[in-house]
């Protein structure tokens, strides 16, 4: 890998000179990162509203031949999913609020973790629908 080119080189955040001797600390600006809990929690959330598609449609596609049962297995993953969503994304949401030092690490990615935590919700609750819908359905 080649070094950086004088425009790529970020410059010094300051420079503290060490008393008594001819060095200095150097503190250098460090970009914001994307937060992984944020991105899990959105990979977590989009993951269980598409389980939960695949709990209204077993249910209803095969509703005389155990599409429930089906349906059932699915909506567990769904609800687990959503949770689990839902919990990332709130760490995700303390980790990016944490006021950290000025040469420390800046996370980034409110929005990944809010949008994470809205599908998982939303996963979890189409689960727990078609899973009752396809009762309903198996039961009539």
């Amino acid at each position: 890998m080649a070094p950086p080119t004088d425009d790529q080189r970020r410059p010094p955040k300051r420079v503290e000179r060490v008393s008594g001797t001819p060095f200095g600390v150097v503190h250098l600006d460090v970009a914001p990162v994307t937060s992984g809990l944020a991105i899990g929690a959105l990979v977590a959330g989009i993951a269980s509203v598409l389980v939960s598609l695949l709990v209204i449609c077993f249910g209803v596609a095969f509703k005389n031949d155990g599409g429930a049962w089906a349906s059932g297995a699915f909506a567990a993953l769904g609800v687990l999913a959503g949770g689990a969503a839902v919990v990332i994304g709130l760490l995700g949401q303390r980790q990016i609020r944490r006021p950290t030092a000025p040469s420390a690490v800046q996370f980034t990615g409110r929005g990944l973790a809010m949008a994470g935590i809205s599908c998982g919700a939303a996963g979890g609750l189409l689960s727990v629908l078609g899973l009752g819908l396809a009762l309903l359905l198996t039961v009539t």
